[in-house]
């Protein structure tokens, strides 16, 4: 059995996100259900949907620290753009275990 690309999971769920900004909620539902499918799994979807999310808050919490010298800063930054990720996350989510689960 083909286990798909965890990579071009990520890459997909990015493209077709940034294309399909302007729908709200079927944007990151279908780029979610093309990158589980993509990933070969409704397991490897999450993980290719969660993976990006938690990279982009690590890196923003280290700039924030870093820039500003002061690690709380870094911190609400992080956490805020976590909190913004989530909420806009849930059905990139949802589509990532549909799609995974249909292979």
């Amino acid at each position: 059995m083909h286990k798909g690309s965890l990579v071009m999971a990520i890459i997909w769920m990015a493209v077709i996100s940034l294309v399909l900004f302007w729908l709200p909620l079927v944007g990151p539902l279908l780029a979610g259900f093309v990158g589980g499918r993509t990933a070969g799994g409704a397991g490897r979807g999450l993980l290719a949907a969660i993976l990006p999310a938690l990279v982009l808050c690590l890196i923003l919490a280290a700039a924030g620290a870093s820039l500003t010298g002061l690690p709380v800063i870094g911190a609400i930054a992080s956490i805020s753009l976590f909190l913004v990720i989530v909420i806009q996350g849930f059905p990139l989510l949802i589509g990532a275990v549909i799609g995974g689960l249909t292979v």
